[in-house]
């Protein structure tokens, strides 16, 4: 059997500003709105579909990235240039660092909502 999420809803302030902030720090495309939802897709066709809800029901989730070395450079360039604060651990108690989990490279920030991003170049647990 084979499951593959294809995509998820991530309840937002603004879809759109929201969307152009994902797109822009990972590299991405913001898709064409479709119903309540602005979508933007990542290279292994999972799909994000922002859309906008009251900000006092915004739970924080975590969005965790599995992205190539050469990839987790241009991104944390992006995050750095935008002075976007960056973590080595998603408590954020270890700022300006990142991590070398299973010898890869990581760091944790926050989007606009409060929703904890992650960019990893390797797997947790070595897979």
């Amino acid at each position: 059997m084979s499951v593959d999420l294809n995509h998820t809803i991530v309840a937002v302030r603004d879809k759109k500003a929201t969307a152009d902030f994902f797109a822009t720090i990972l590299g991405l495309e913001v898709g064409a709105p479709l119903g309540p939802f602005v979508p933007v897709q990542t290279r292994n066709g999972v799909t994000l579909d922002f859309m906008d809800t009251e900000p006092g029901r915004i739970a924080a989730q975590h969005y965790a990235f599995l992205v190539s070395e050469e990839d987790f450079d241009e991104i944390f360039g992006r995050i750095q240039d935008a002075g976007i604060e960056f973590y080595a651990d998603p408590g954020h108690e270890e700022a300006g660092r990142i991590n070398h989990r299973d010898g890869g490279r990581g760091a944790y920030f926050d989007d606009p909502n409060g929703h904890n991003l992650e960019i990893i170049t390797r797997p947790y647990g070595g897979g």
